[in-house]
């Protein structure tokens, strides 16, 4: 089927806004591609230091420099269960590349915390400039200029859009991501929720807590739920750059080992010295990003990517902003329930269907680009299909036709809503989002007095005090990028779910952000401008009205606009945190741009025209207005 007439509006017009950023973008991908294979510039010190540790027969095609050479990014701990598998892949994949007459090496590793660990604490303040971080390990590891392609081993939350804004830094390389696969079932997500909800209100034991947490993170492989992590598996396909259907196969199975190796296979296929060169700079254009955020859309996906995706865009010299995202979020209709949007789990979902059903019926709808070029063969009509294994070997069958269970995932012509997960929110305290999805129709709309704070905490000690009115707004602010690194908001989750099964309407306003688990409360995240770049929530008090209308996009504060205007800021009374390591990101915390742009507190992107290196508008805070996010970007903006 064609393809929709608003999709192909929307793309032209992120192509026309991403012109001289992404014509700069790819100059510099064809700049690195000149000298040939990247081995020839090496000296003889260089190359010998390279390959100084090899066996022979590594070290004699090293030598040689004319079979390809596999570069290993890797997020491997052991700590972390989604990561934990990543232990025996690089020596799979140098297996099978010796298996080819080639080679493969671990270029670098890179850092990868975890969300669940530190919520709530102050590492959590780390988080998002870990994503940063990450982005500038992948650049080391690579920059020995020593390696013809590139895989990357990474899955969660932050580690994912790291590798890949690395990877585009990179563009010149051929690139496959290889994900581990989610952990096996535990006891139901709802059931966990609800032992966290009677924990909140004093009405089970840490000891029943952690007996239910633990029976839910119960092994190796990927948590369960729909969060950031998993959202990540499903976007990378819908780009083309991770092998069709891998994303939702568990550890160490089979099928899991034989997708490993067939990436390995595939990136050494689509190097500068194999016969079917792929660079992912040339992969990843305007169609690629649409595709992720019409995939984001479509399965309720999670609001972090509202900013990760934006980073990741511009890393390719393409403009991604919010109004694109929240239009998009109007053309799509959402195909899954997966918790937190439903009881589901991932694996339940692959059952169903999974993303080749979902794929697929976008496609054939005219809601998905299905003439991007992709790292397999057959392009993104290969990712309506499902991979197998027969006779020990890996192939691809149809996917199903029908949802093998509608609970969960179902077609264009029956979705769960006409429209995607998410919304844009505007109002005179700025532009922020809400996940509509994990939210019931009966709570998307709340109008109530204000309780002000600036740290989450202090929420949970005016419950314990019997403080709060029975329904309120609560404004966390002060958790934006600038403030303290925008940690994630979960913590409050518990909390907030429990007030509303007790019938009190409740709500979040922050500038900070919500876990991609997020919650079954409204909950208006990454308000921008944030408090701490002179945005309208500094000027919020206790008790002021809130209204918040998650259908119409909407969040207004109904104070006189005079009065609002001669209010002062509030200082931000939270205690500043210095320990964990936060003293070390203070750099970041200074120089971190605007959570709609991305929050970057890196450059990313390409050079502009002056010279500067494109990462954000310096003259955003107080003068961005919405609806020029489709002119024409200047030079500095580019």
């Amino acid at each position: 089927m064609s393809l929709h007439p608003k999709l192909h509006a929307i793309t032209e017009r992120i192509v026309q806004r991403s012109v001289a950023s992404r014509t700069a973008y790819l100059a510099g991908v064809d700049a690195a591609l000149r000298d040939g294979p990247f081995r020839s510039r090496l000296s003889c010190g260089n190359l010998a230091h390279g390959f100084a540790a090899c066996g022979p027969t590594d070290k004699s095609r090293l030598r040689g420099g004319v079979t390809p050479n596999l570069g290993i990014i890797t997020a491997y701990n052991d700590m972390l269960s989604a990561h934990q598998p990543f232990e025996h892949y690089p020596e799979i994949l140098r297996e099978t590349a010796r298996a080819l007459g080639a080679t493969a090496q671990v270029a670098g590793g890179v850092p990868a915390m975890c969300d669940g660990v530190t919520q709530g604490r102050g590492g959590m303040e780390l988080s998002l400039f870990s994503r940063d971080v990450i982005a500038q390990s992948t650049a080391i590891g690579l920059s020995h200029d020593m390696f013809d392609a590139s895989v990357y081993l990474g899955v969660c939350d932050k580690i994912v859009p790291g590798l890949l804004i690395g990877a585009l830094a990179f563009g010149h390389l051929p690139a496959i991501f290889l994900p581990a696969g989610p952990m096996t079932p535990g006891i139901p997500n709802k059931q966990k929720a609800e032992v966290r909800e009677r924990y909140a209100a004093g009405q089970a034991t840490r000891e029943e807590l952690l007996e239910a947490e633990a029976a839910s993170y119960h092994g190796a492989g990927t948590c369960t739920f729909y969060g950031t992590a998993n959202s990540n598996q499903t976007l990378l396909e819908a780009m083309g750059v991770q092998l069709p259907g891998a994303s939702f196969v568990n550890p160490d199975t089979p099928l899991r080992d034989a997708l490993t190796r067939q990436a390995a296979v595939r990136a050494l296929e689509i190097s500068a010295l194999g016969d079917d060169f792929r660079p992912l700079g040339r992969l990843i254009d305007e169609r690629a990003i649409v595709n992720a955020v019409v995939t984001l859309m479509a399965t309720g996906g999670s609001t972090n990517h509202t900013i990760h995706w934006i980073a990741v865009a511009r890393a390719a010299g393409i403009v991604l902003t919010w109004d694109d995202m929240d239009q998009l979020s109007q053309l799509i209709p959402l195909l899954a329930r997966v918790y937190p949007n439903g009881e589901a789990d991932v694996n339940r979902f692959a059952a169903a269907g999974g993303t080749a059903f979902v794929f697929r019926e976008l496609m054939e709808a005219g809601l998905m680009h299905a003439d991007l070029q992709t790292v397999a063969e057959g392009g993104m009509p290969q990712y309506g299909q499902e991979p197998a294994l027969r006779d020990g070997k890996l192939t691809y069958i149809d996917g199903v036709r029908e949802s093998a269970d509608p609970d969960v995932v179902r077609g264009v012509a029956n979705p769960f809503e006409s429209q995607g997960g998410l919304r844009l929110l505007r109002g005179n305290l700025g532009r922020s989002l809400i996940k509509l999805s994990a939210v019931k129709p009966e709570f998307r709309t709340i109008e109530a007095p204000a309780v002000v704070v600036d740290a989450p905490q202090v929420l949970n000690k005016l419950h314990a005090a019997g403080v709060l009115p029975h329904d309120f707004v609560a404004v966390v602010r002060y958790q934006g990028p600038r403030s303290n690194g925008m940690p994630e908001l979960h913590s409050l989750a518990p909390l907030l779910g429990l007030l509303q099964n007790q019938g009190r309407r409740v709500a979040l306003v922050t500038d900070g952000r919500l876990s991609g688990a997020s919650g079954k409360f409204p909950a208006a995240i990454h308000m921008t401008p944030e408090a701490s770049r002179g945005g309208p929530l500094a000027r919020v008090r206790e008790g002021d009205i809130i209204r918040l209308d998650g259908e119409a996009g909407t969040l207004e504060l109904l104070v006189d606009a005079a009065e609002f205007a001669a209010r002062e800021p509030a200082p931000n009374t939270a205690p500043a945190g210095h320990d964990l390591g936060r003293n070390l990101f203070a750099m970041s915390r200074r120089l971190v741009g605007p959570a709609d742009q991305g929050a970057m507190s890196i450059s990313c992107g390409p050079a502009a025209d002056d010279g500067s290196i494109w990462n954000y508008d310096a003259e955003y805070e107080l003068g961005h207005d919405a609806a020029a996010a489709d002119a024409p970007h200047e030079a500095k903006d580019a």
